[in-house]
């Protein structure tokens, strides 16, 4: 069986084209596959239509979570729903083309677990496109692995790769990572990537910022690390001034006290200081978070149409 994974979140009117596409493209490889729709506690008739959509459609699935959990968590909960031995994970806003999913399916068949799919001509803003260079640029620098902007969710994972990521219950959840991190073997294809059909994201700038920030905390300890040579190089650069500050006291060289050079000093040091004591907070945020071991997500709601067979 193929499941075909997708996150909700507005995309009422985009729903019926999805189901239809990844349905035409689906069932010459597979007639068991499944769709599996998670609403992320959308504010528009999402959860409406993906019940009528599952009237209609006995391979549509449907998961209702109790509130807003974000985009990763949505696909963890299809992940952990999912029945097939190939699982696509998609978005839902047809900007992820359904009609390469036979393309993912064949590379697969290769002898891959793992077949991402790169956007060649991505159709996302400037701004988007440019932030999100420089993020994966960040990222690439403080997990020590390179990150290829044009790979996001959109790819086929086999059940062996979907139950290890499935295993980790962490409470910061970035998929793309998660995938990179468990291994297998992997490959890319290029794909086609379409412009948005309705709408627009709901990832703000504000909310990429904090996503951004979170993936860094749980991937990354390099912030903690840079603290610690950082503060080397100001002990050693501070035991060099005494000395030089030593020396010029006892041969007269300091005429009138440097009001100006203590203020400055003390400024930075303080700034400094409060700097690190909030990348450690963070972290420690974050530890607090994890150890209180909430499920990763909440489903209000299922709905899963009844197969007859004759």
């Amino acid at each position: 069986m193929i499941s075909i994974v997708t996150p909700v979140y507005r995309a009422d009117k985009l729903l019926a084209e999805l189901v239809e596409r990844v349905s035409a493209a689906v069932e010459p490889l597979d007639p068991e596959y499944e769709i599996i729709l998670v609403e992320d506690h959308s504010p528009d008739e999402s959860w409406g239509e993906i019940v009528e959509l599952s009237k209609k459609h006995p391979q549509v699935r449907g998961l209702k979570l109790s509130r807003n959990f974000g985009q990763h968590y949505a696909i963890t909960a299809g992940l952990d729903a999912a029945r097939g031995e190939w699982i696509v994970v998609m978005d839902c806003d047809l900007q992820d083309v359904p009609e390469e999913i036979p393309a993912l399916y064949k590379k697969a068949l290769e002898g891959y677990h793992v077949v991402q799919a790169r956007r060649e001509n991505r159709q996302d803003g400037f701004l988007k496109k440019f932030f999100s260079r420089g993020f994966y640029g960040i990222l690439s620098w403080l997990t020590g692995t390179k990150h290829d902007p044009a790979i996001a969710n959109f790819g086929i994972y086999h059940r062996k790769v979907v139950d290890a990521i499935c295993s980790m219950r962490e409470s910061i959840r970035y998929f793309p990572t998660m995938v990179r991190w468990v291994g297998f073997r992997k490959t890319t294809i290029n794909v086609t990537h379409s412009t948005r059909k309705e709408g627009k994201s709901s990832y703000n700038y504000r909310k990429l910022m904090y996503l951004a920030m979170d993936i860094i905390l749980a991937y990354s300890d390099k912030p903690l690390r840079m603290t610690v040579k950082l503060g080397v190089y100001i002990s050693f650069t501070s035991f060099l001034f005494a000395i030089y500050a030593l020396v010029m006291a006892l041969t007269g060289g300091y005429r009138v006290p440097g009001y100006a050079s203590l203020i400055v000093s003390i400024w930075f040091l303080s700034g400094l200081i409060i700097l690190i004591l909030g990348i450690v907070g963070l972290y420690l945020g974050k530890t607090f978070e994890g150890v209180k071991n909430r499920p990763v997500y909440l489903v209000e709601e299922r709905v899963e149409a009844v197969k007859t067979r004759n």
